[in-house]
């Protein structure tokens, strides 16, 4: 099923925290951004990974005979059909997403919802949620000045090429929150501050 999304319809800022835990820093981030996003006059969608109850094993070799999506899972996509923003609230975990995060693509960017691998354009299929753009905020323990040289961004280019812009949701804007482990109040307190401000900058 493709999910149609029209410009007549008022359409929201879509907030993904994907941290898998109930309380984290994460979700203050998140709630900060939405609440940034509204005080601006803007509408926000925020949903969090730890509410939504999925299997994340896509367990096939193939897309043929997969799995329907759970009801939250549906949920996620009819959310992400009516934005017109999606940002990413996430940490970095062994340098890549949580596993029920990356569970989330795995099994919710399927073929007639995501991308269509009928129509295809230099080897590529046609992406399906193209007229979105994203924003990433990530937090981790690893500091920018080692992100970027030592690791090469992987995560933000994994994210950002192979999968959001795979399904046509682009450009992605990025921003990075790290050492956490080592911040201070204040240093928190600032971070959470300047989520405020890129929410209301997306809204």
């Amino acid at each position: 099923m493709v999910i149609y999304w029209s410009p007549l319809v008022p359409s929201p800022v879509l907030v993904l925290n994907l941290h898998p835990a109930r309380q984290s820093f994460c979700q203050g981030l998140a709630d900060a951004y939405a609440a940034g996003v509204r005080a601006a006059g803007g509408t926000a969608q925020q949903i969090n990974l730890h509410d939504l109850t999925f299997d994340i094993d896509f367990e096939q070799a193939g897309f043929k005979g997969a799995k329907p999506l759970e009801p939250d899972l549906e949920r996620v996509m009819t959310a992400l059909g009516a934005a017109r923003h999606v940002t990413l609230v996430t940490p970095m975990w062994w340098g890549g997403l949580p596993a029920k995060a990356k569970g989330l693509f795995d099994r919710a960017f399927l073929p007639g919802r995501a991308f269509d691998p009928r129509q295809k354009r230099l080897g590529l299929p046609k992406p399906l949620l193209a007229g979105r753009t994203a924003r990433l905020i990530m937090t981790s323990d690893t500091p920018g000045w080692a992100f970027w040289p030592m690791y090469g961004a992987a995560m933000k280019r994994q994210i950002k090429g192979q999968i959001l812009s795979y399904v046509g949701i682009r450009p992605m804007a990025f921003t990075h929150f790290s050492p956490v482990e080592t911040s201070t109040p204040e240093i928190r307190e600032a971070w959470l501050a300047k989520a405020g401000k890129l929410g209301g900058k997306d809204a």
